[in-house]
């Protein structure tokens, strides 16, 4: 959910109008509006450079996952990891757009351990991989882009160690 969504949401629940400090939250975000979409429009558009360096960057960080017998091994389920970080870097978009951790939490986090624990996929293996995918992503923006971005990441990467 948006700062302004919430902002609004937060006084409606209290029939009341928004506090100046909710207002100065609403003007910071939209102050930060250019920048966001800036990043994210990065990130989208660079997708596949991304999950590629990421990728490449994991499985030399962890050639076993590619080795017989790996999560990643064969076309298939190699196939099936790169179709992930895909979806993360879309959920990080989403993050970086609303300037919440919100869209992240509700639409990827909720449920994501059991599922990769049901699934076999080792969740520090997925830790591995969202930091590799970390690194290809801010490498693509500047000092400022970093700062504003990296959070999104952290927290994926954080609420799944």
């Amino acid at each position: 959910m948006s700062v302004v969504s919430k902002v609004i949401l937060n006084a409606d629940d209290e029939l009341r109008y928004p506090s100046s400090g909710e207002l100065e939250s609403v003007k910071s975000f939209f102050k930060t509006g250019e920048q966001r979409m800036k990043i994210a429009a990065t990130l989208a558009e660079n997708e596949k450079k991304i999950v590629d360096e990421a990728s490449r960057q994991l499985w030399q960080r962890r050639p076993d996952f590619i080795a017989p017998g790996g999560n990643a091994f064969g076309q298939k389920q190699r196939a099936l990891c790169l179709r992930d970080y895909g979806w993360y870097l879309r959920l990080i978009t989403y993050g970086v757009l609303s300037g919440d951790k919100d869209p992240i939490e509700s639409i990827g986090l909720i449920g994501v351990r059991e599922m990769y624990n049901s699934l076999g996929v080792p969740v520090p293996g997925m830790v591995a991989a969202i930091e590799c995918l970390k690194k290809a992503s801010l490498s693509l923006l500047d000092a400022d882009d970093v700062s504003a971005a990296s959070p999104y990441f952290d927290y994926i990467i954080q609420s799944m160690s």
